[in-house]
């Protein structure tokens, strides 16, 4: 009699999800070190959350290291790849997730620098994070990339051009890339949420959020988890011939 191991399985890996000391970040972190990955948490500004998510992941029975890194720099990047490399082993599974601030305002009210700073967010840092990663992940023939866009581009959210197009620009990205490093193992997906609500939402109009959660096909608000288990999925051996491929958590919003 043959014995397989449990599906979607990560154990021995090590998986990196950038900002996971709070929202959706640390429900994918945790869920990827339930399934058995090492999982380092990664925060930029905010130390006296880190450690509270650390002491979360330690509770967890999570393999974990505190690392404060700025990813939208080569040199932060490499700072978080160093110490992660040390202290856990080379990263597998690279979830590209930290964000900044999202004002929805029409475009006479955004300058430049704003838009630069989302090209940083969600283009420069998956673009470092991926370099970075790359040489481990091609040597071992086997990787998984998983950038975290948004249903935004798919719906044309308004006023809101700043994101929707750095988020645009994002698939891109994953859909060329998915196809470039194919050959090698290594796959590259995207998870779009809808709007699901955490921390930083927690201050948001209530008529919004009723309003928005009405479109709902299904009917609820989704939750982390929902995101976190399509990572898990994505992440694991099971899925290793899907590539390139957009999976929308949003209740049925983006039917196409």
């Amino acid at each position: 009699m043959t014995t397989s191991s449990p599906k979607f399985s990560l154990a021995g890996r090590v998986a990196l999800v950038t900002g996971n000391s709070t929202g959706l970040g640390k429900s994918m972190g945790l869920a990827l070190g339930l399934a058995g990955a090492k999982v380092p948490v990664n925060y930029a500004n905010n130390e006296k959350r880190a450690q509270q998510a650390l002491a979360e992941y330690k509770a967890a029975g999570i393999e974990t290291v505190l690392v404060q890194a700025d990813v939208t720099t080569e040199e932060g990047v490499d700072k978080l790849f160093n110490e992660i490399e040390a202290k856990l082993g080379k990263v597998d599974i690279v979830v590209p997730n930290a964000t900044c601030e999202q004002p929805l305002k029409p475009i006479e009210e955004y300058d430049w620098a704003f838009y630069q700073r989302m090209i940083d967010f969600f283009i420069k840092s998956p673009v470092l994070l991926t370099k970075r990663a790359l040489p481990h992940l091609k040597q071992q023939k086997w990787g998984r990339i998983i950038n975290i866009t948004s249903e935004v581009f798919q719906r044309s959210v308004a006023p809101f051009t700043a994101y929707v197009a750095a988020k645009g620009g994002q698939i891109g990205f994953s859909r060329s890339l998915s196809r470039e490093l194919a050959p090698f193992g290594i796959t590259v997906n995207m998870v779009a949420p809808g709007w699901i609500p955490v921390e930083r939402h927690e201050n948001d109009p209530q008529a919004d959020k009723d309003a928005y959660v009405a479109l709902v096909p299904a009917g609820r608000w989704g939750v982390p988890q929902d995101v976190a288990d399509a990572v898990i999925y994505l992440a694991s051996n099971e899925a290793s011939f899907i590539t390139g491929q957009t999976l929308c958590v949003n209740g049925g919003m983006t039917p196409w």
